[in-house]
């Protein structure tokens, strides 16, 4: 069985309605598990994430699929 990687990232991503949740799909669908989330508004019209996830898959599959998102602005 593969070891679980514990990650941590920073999304920045437009606030519009459905976007956190698309992001949160992503990781679901990636084989990401969430371990601890913290979102922050920015102005009314961005949000910072701030995602420490657990994943047996490379990070940066899940990381070019999230920047693929429309509203998504950066992943670092």
């Amino acid at each position: 069985m593969n070891q679980k990687a514990t990650h941590q990232f920073t999304i920045t991503a437009h606030d519009k309605l459905g976007s956190l949740e698309r992001i949160l799909r992503v990781v679901r669908h990636r084989g990401g598990h969430i371990e601890q989330m913290q979102m922050q508004s920015i102005d009314n019209r961005l949000f910072s994430l701030i995602l420490t996830l657990t994943t047996e898959r490379t990070l940066s599959s899940l990381q070019n699929q999230i920047i693929k998102l429309e509203d998504v602005i950066k992943v670092e």
